[in-house]
């Protein structure tokens, strides 16, 4: 879970070690193949099949964040709660202990059962134990909560996370400073008995280099006194002409601990991120204290992945590692000392800059090395050595101002989250690094939301999650699964973060506690389709966005393709300059990465994250230089004849990049504009142009994969952000999908709430591509697949489809095409080839509402135990649908109800009569059972159910069963934590319309 972090005075944060990344990419290739986790790509379209896309096996099922109260758990609870997950159709869970709503943590007894214990450690083996005979898998957090942090780490041993702390005393000029060395300006945290002096510096004050927050400082007349520090003490004369500065500068621990601990005894503190020592006592902790030979075998049959929460280092000051001056000076050529005025920090604030220009050089430089040894000494050692234990890392690479682009090439499976993210660029960023590296998965945090525990609903959940996945998202872990019970807790058991500070905390805690368990297993069907079809073949992606700064979680995207592109369905996906050294950055026909994403072009505008100044480092120029005589097309917005360096120049480098990027810009499939309006121009100018197009500029979103010669377009109504207003409406427009087979090509709907795959009955088709329409609710997804005819094997390959109709609409059924309306008439339809036809349809019934229903409620209470609840069931008989907020009976009732009613058909009902069933407002989950017969989850952001032939002549009973959150209960029973809400208007509220319909053969 990520807590933004303010972005620290426009800082440039760019790149690591270019042969680092490339290096360790080749190795995770290397270990792992091609695919890092979950469905290794197909390798021929004959595997492509209806079963394929019905039955997702449990490698691609969703997750959950499974939250443990530390070790404070029962190896027969354990066992149970991993069948619960089984059950309801999930393929696995991550363990995590997190116990933030547990204010009194002495109940959790963590010298017995903490984090790491023998207690925690027999709950793993018997989750592992489980899993394996369930056919799971079970992830493991490297530490309790986060960050990493492992016991037996000290405040002040090495391996501990380190800041840099700095003091200050203002000398004016002439006068003469005696005393003792400044002491930092922040005191040091609890715990924290040893210090460094790293230097003492005296800088004359610059005003002109000062801003709204910063003391300028000029650093041609910067001096270093360290030498002159004796027993602590320091005297020096300033001289004449201006004010100075004295800063002294403190190496020192934070002594950070994991959120919400103590999580063990001794208790953890968080490690240096950024040295060996801190990933030696990771590994170190788990090779002596946990990987026993039981578990180690046990990882081998039901492991995963280790996993590793969000970067989230907490310091008033700069974050540090001893050997940073070192490898600035190995990596820039220029000593770090100088430079630690422009560098340290107050509570994430800058305090002194110096010249503009020099000072986010400098900052630039600063973290593009903080970024070297993070990538070098935590992220790739941690992922070398699950390897060697037969496990994956898994991590969320973010929270700190470093290459998060480079961070996610290297690592097997980069994560992203829901709650810290602030719109789609976010995850295309991880994307990048993913694909360009050859993996195959990437992650997300899924359905946190701040004060929505127990009335989270699973509609807002696929709302927020459909536009994920069409950035690149291909595997959920939802947020998330709470064991039953821990001391002290109320009804419906503990719940890793509610209460939180008094009041209801972040959600979800799914399981069986909750009434829509009932129904989860539609949803994790649902999920496991779509992971199933954004798993299969490789990515391909329309564009490639440079970004000299890797830094995600901003929100910060690319300007025209955010804006105006995909609106208009193009793709794209960011790329910091190191993935540019990968084996996969090579141009082939004119495509980036030929056998990954096959970028059509490369699109460079100046770096967002500093005012938008048209930087680029010499190498990176080189290799886009490299690229574009390859054939590569690219666009440049902004100034790039005058480019600047991002780092501080060595001699005359700012001549040579100019020099280089005029050779660039004279290449003819490369075009510089100045306004961002001029993008979409350019590219066209190029003969680039998106896979997808749409008739109109839409909220449809899209991802595109390519297994052999079959096209995979994943499309979604989808929000750019989880705050974008006005809300999304639905669409109902064209769209032009461009197919990778050559031949006979017919496209495919696949339904990821039933499993069904169906050949499209009307469509066009020329040189641009296959054109269909698509109509989708706010939220709602689908997936269009080209392909041969026949390839899922249905009966309709070979036949001829509709490219015109007037009638409502024309589709494939078991004995071919048929024309369907709501009215009887004679349709006419116009096929492939050319022919015309008439259907005649026969009297249609008119709709009706559906207004008088029986409920039967199961309604949920607190039950003499934290973990029981009691039912009490209730009958009501309605002459009008209202949610059950507005039905005095059911105000404050939470649990499942069952709608029942009858319809009454005429006698001239026959096999060509079908009907729709509209639900209309119906909250939360729902299924609908007809004479009977329950029928295949239907579309919970879509609720109209298609009965097909379920109807008969005479009676019909209709039955609509809804699961609600819990919210509405507990803000009576529990009013000090969850009666601050107004009541939710959950149930089956309407209108429902049965409409009734005739279909018939066309030829």
């Amino acid at each position: 879970m990520h807590k933004p972090i303010p972005q620290r005075g426009g800082i440039s944060r760019r790149t690591v070690l270019a042969a680092s990344l490339a290096a360790g990419a080749a190795t995770a290739l290397t270990a792992t193949g091609t695919t890092s986790a979950g469905a290794a790509p197909l390798t021929g379209p004959q595997q492509l099949s209806a079963d394929w896309f019905a039955t997702a096996p449990r490698a691609v099922r969703p997750k959950f964040r499974w939250w443990w109260p530390d070790g404070l758990v029962d190896p027969t609870e354990i066992a149970r709660e991993i069948d619960q997950i089984a059950d309801a159709g999930f393929g696995g869970a991550e363990i995590s202990a997190v116990h933030h709503s547990i204010k009194d943590k002495s109940v959790l007894d963590t010298a017995h059962h903490g984090w790491g214990s023998p207690a925690w450690r027999e709950g793993v083996e018997a989750a592992l134990r489980q899993a394996a005979r369930r056919g799971l898998t079970v992830d493991l957090t490297l530490g309790p909560s986060w960050p990493v942090a492992v016991p037996g780490v000290t405040p002040d041993d090495e391996a501990a996370a380190q800041e840099l702390a700095y003091g200050r005393v203002s000398v004016a000029a002439g006068t003469t400073y005696q005393g003792p060395v400044p002491e930092p300006v922040r005191a040091a945290a609890s715990g924290v008995t040893s210090r460094t002096l790293l230097a003492v510096q005296a800088a004359p004050v610059a005003p002109a280099n000062s801003t709204r927050k910063e003391t300028g400082l000029d650093l041609a007349g910067l001096q270093n006194l360290t030498s002159t520090v004796e027993n602590g003490t320091l005297t020096w004369t300033a001289p004449a002409g201006s004010d100075w500065v004295l800063i002294s500068y403190w190496q020192r621990s934070t002594a950070q601990q994991p959120e919400s601990g103590p999580h063990s005894a001794p208790a953890a503190y968080v490690v240096d991120h950024f040295s060996p020592s801190g990933t030696a006592a990771v590994t170190g902790f788990w090779e002596g204290s946990v990987l026993t030979g039981t578990v180690r075998r046990l990882l081998k049959a039901a492991g995963g992945a280790f996993f590793e929460d969000s970067i989230e280092l907490e310091t008033d000051s700069l974050v540090w590692t001893s050997a940073l001056p070192q490898a600035f000076e190995e990596r820039t050529g220029r000593p770090l000392l100088p430079y630690l005025p422009a560098l340290v920090l107050d509570k994430s604030n800058q305090v002194f800059a110096f010249e503009a220009q020099l000072t986010r050089q400098i900052r630039h430089d600063f973290w593009e090395t903080v970024s070297h040894l993070f990538n070098t000494h935590h992220v790739t050692a941690l992922r070398d050595w699950a390897h060697s234990l037969g496990m994956e890392l898994r991590s969320q690479p973010y929270g700190l101002q470093t290459d998060a682009i480079a961070s996610a090439a290297l690592l097997d499976i980069p994560e992203g989250e829901s709650l810290g993210f602030k719109n789609l660029d976010d995850y295309r960023c991880l994307a990048g690094g993913r694909d360009m590296a050859g993996h195959t998965v990437l992650s997300c945090e899924s359905g946190a939301y701040n004060g929505s525990a127990y009335s989270t609903t699973w509609d807002r959940f696929l709302r927020t999650m459909g536009g994920a996945y069409a950035a690149g998202v291909n595997q959920t872990v939802v947020h998330g699964f709470s064991y039953a019970t821990a001391p002290g807790v109320s009804w419906p058991g503990f719940a890793a973060f509610s209460p939180y500070n008094g009041a209801a905390g972040y959600g979800e805690s799914w399981g069986p506690r909750q009434p829509t368990w009932r129904h989860a297993a539609d949803i994790a069907g649902y999920l496991g389709r779509v992971h199933q079809v954004l798993q299969t073949g490789t990515p391909q992606v329309d564009v490639a966005v440079f970004r000299q700064t890797g830094y995600t979680a901003t929100g910060i995207g690319a300007s025209w393709f955010t804006s105006t592109g995909v609106p208009l369905g193009w793709t794209h996906q960011f790329l910091s300059g190191p993935l540019l050294d990968l084996p996969s950055a090579r141009v082939e026909d004119g495509r980036l990465a030929p056998d990954g994403p096959a970028y059509k072009a490369l699109f460079v505008e100046g770096d967002f994250f500093y005012s938008s100044t048209p930087t680029l480092a010499l190498a990176d120029a080189r290799k886009l230089l490299r690229l574009a005589r390859a054939g590569l097309p690219m666009v440049l917005l902004g100034a790039f004849d005058q480019a600047l360096t991002p780092g501080v120049p060595d001699q005359d480098e700012t001549a040579r990049l100019r020099e280089v990027l005029a050779s660039l810009l004279a290449l003819p499939h490369v075009k510089a504009v100045t306004d961002k309006t001029a993008v979409g121009d350019a590219l066209t100018a190029l003969g680039v142009t998106p896979d997808a197009r749409y008739a109109t500029a839409s909220t449809l979103l899209n991802f595109h994969r390519v297994i052999g010669d079959t096209d995979l377009y994943y499309l979604c109504n989808g929000k750019h952000a989880e705050t974008v207003k006005p809300p999304v409406a639905a669409i109902d427009h064209a769209i032009t999908l461009r197919p990778t087979r050559r031949g006979t090509t017919v496209p495919y709907r696949l339904d990821p709430w039933t499993g069904e795959v169906t050949r499209i009955g009307r469509y066009t088709e020329d040189d641009d591509g296959i054109t269909l329409r698509v109509t989708l609710d706010p939220g709602q997804a689908t997936v269009i697949a080209l392909g041969r005819p026949g390839l899922f094997g249905d009966r309709n390959g070979a036949r001829r489809h509709a490219v015109d109709s007037d009638a409502d609409s024309v589709l494939f059924t078991d004995r071919g095409l048929a024309v369907r309306a709501s009215a009887a008439g004679t349709y006419t339809t116009r096929l492939s080839q050319g022919r015309t036809v008439t259907s005649t349809l026969p009297a249609v019934p008119a709709p009706v509402t559906l207004d008088s229903w029986r409920l039967d409620v199961e309604d949920w209470y607190p039950g003499s135990t934290p973990t029981d609840t009691d039912i009490v069931r209730r009958t009501l008989t309605l002459d009008a649908l209202l949610p059950w907020s507005q039905i005095p009976e059911l105000a404050d009732s939470a649990g499942i109800g069952r709608y029942r009613t009858s319809v009454s058909l005429p006698a001239d009902w026959s096999a060509s009569h079908g009907a729709l069933l509209e639900l209309g407002v119906v909250s939360d989950t729902f299924r609908v059972t007809v004479n009977g017969v329950r029928l295949a989850p239907a579309d919970r952001l879509h609720p109209v159910v298609d009965l097909g032939g379920r109807l008969r002549p005479g009676t019909n009973v209709i039955e609509v069963e809804v699961a609600t959150p819990l919210i509405n209960r507990l803000r009576v029973s529990q009013p000090t934590v969850f009666g601050a809400g107004a009541r939710q208007a959950y149930g089956l509220s309407g209108p429902v319309r049965l409409v009734p319909y005739v279909q018939d053969l066309v030829d």
